[in-house]
């Protein structure tokens, strides 16, 4: 029989899945820490909270996973309590329940207080702004909104996270602040979706305003925008854009697909020809900007004639930047009604083909950048190498500049200027400027 450790308690936070659960994790620990809790994230601990994420097959797998590894560690004494919070648990919390009994708690969500009360902790409304960061020390998230009002009948996004809520300017500017305080350089503002900040609260679209605050933040150098949908872009916000060097010329906006027939059944509100022109708009107000998209392909009825379209598209865009997923059935969603009729390794073969036309469109844009100078901030030294980004990159997901660590010292979570010597699909080599 097992008996229960006399330590004290050490509180071990285990993210998984996107930059928002990241943010959610480091608002759980700055409360948990403002309650003079032991917490760490990612390392040993007796008590584990889980945040699980829900979004497609692959990422429920990895969550539940997570769960049953972490239950055979309980089981085996290492590890006292498990709570498991975050979008699986808001989306699938009565099968988990039935499914993974031993779990001491499961939270959704949106239950904060009720997480902290089992945990011990109190939830303390006037910390806004108060997290610990989980981020390399140079950037950080900051959530302007959250939950999606949009109807697209593949994702069940709503289903976890609710209505679209912005959170208001000064509270934002706030945490800005603080985040600087701590050394702070580059904020990537996160939402389901920026494009409708504000309309809540302010019946517009604000995004333009907040990045006017957040821009007179000291301290703050780089400022990125991710995960913007396509109709109803506030166009402002290019004007700002273009104006203040703070804020980067980069935008990451998820497209999905182009054939007009798949586009409809994916209820984006959009077509090919308005969308194109929308790209077309964005070039035009910003020359040198950086665009991020993410596709998904072998969507129910997606036809070889559509993936030709979508192939064709992606050629002619030459995107900088650009994702590709295999569509995932997801139950309570529109278009889980729709047969899941591409098959798996079509799916695939599809992902792959766009992946390879993306990677020789970054390999030809990467070539055109030798011999020229960029801003970099270093986030880290691995092996031989300083590795940074350009503003044009965002970290974890884009392109990378190596810069040999036996020639020159750099400290992380600094910029410094350098000039490209050469370049691969999705890296560039480079040496310091002196």
């Amino acid at each position: 029989m097992r008996t229960k450790s006399l330590k004290k308690n050490k509180i071990n936070v285990v993210t998984l899945g996107c930059s928002k659960n990241v943010y959610d994790s480091e608002v759980l620990m700055g409360q948990l820490k403002a309650s003079g809790k032991d917490v760490v994230h990612e390392e040993e601990g007796n008590i584990v909270v889980i945040n699980t994420c829900g979004f497609i097959n692959n990422a429920k797998e990895e969550s539940i996973n997570t769960i049953l590894e972490y239950m055979q560690k309980k089981e085996e004494g290492d590890v006292d309590k498990v709570f498991v919070t975050g979008c699986l648990s808001e989306r699938y919390k009565p099968d988990l329940e039935k499914e993974i009994p031993d779990v001491d708690q499961y939270f959704g969500t949106t239950e904060l207080p009720g997480l902290l009360k089992a945990l011990g902790a109190d939830y303390r409304h006037e910390l806004i702004g108060e997290r610990l960061t989980t981020t390399p020390k140079n950037y950080a998230y900051l959530k302007i909104a959250e939950g999606c009002d949009r109807p697209c009948s593949f994702c069940a996004i709503p289903l976890m996270r609710g209505k679209h809520k912005s959170t208001p300017i000064e509270e934002l500017v706030v945490e800005a602040e603080k985040l600087a305080a701590k050394g702070v350089k580059e904020l990537i503002l996160i939402a389901q979706d920026l494009t409708y900040y504000g309309l809540d609260l302010y019946k517009k679209r604000n995004l333009a305003e907040l990045l006017e605050a957040l821009v007179k933040v000291e301290g703050i150098e780089w400022i990125r925008l991710h995960y913007a949908f396509p109709t109803g872009f506030p166009m402002d916000v290019l004007e700002v854009m273009n104006r203040e060097p703070k804020i980067c010329n980069y935008l990451d906006i998820p497209l999905q697909h182009i054939s007009d027939a798949i586009l409809k059944s994916m209820r984006r509100g959009t077509t090919k020809e308005k969308t194109t022109k929308l790209l077309q708009e964005f070039r035009g107000a910003v020359p040198n900007m950086t665009i991020r998209t993410t596709l998904i392909v072998g969507y129910p009825g997606e036809t070889e004639e559509d993936f030709q379209i979508l192939k064709e598209w992606v050629k002619d865009m030459r995107f900088e930047r650009l994702g590709c997923f295999t569509y995932s059935h997801e139950e309570n969603t529109h278009a889980y009604t729709l047969e899941d009729d591409v098959p798996e390794e079509v799916k695939q073969a599809r992902a792959n083909e766009i992946m390879d036309i993306q990677s020789q469109i970054s390999w030809e844009l990467n070539q055109e950048k030798i011999g020229q100078e960029f801003k970099v901030v270093i986030d880290r030294k691995e092996g031989n190498y300083f590795v940074g980004r350009t503003e044009f990159d965002s970290p974890d997901v884009d392109n990378e500049v190596l810069i040999d660590a036996s020639i020159t010292y750099l400290k992380t979570g600094e910029f410094t200027t350098v000039k490209v010597t050469d370049a691969a699909d999705f890296d560039l080599y480079a040496q310091v400027v002196n």
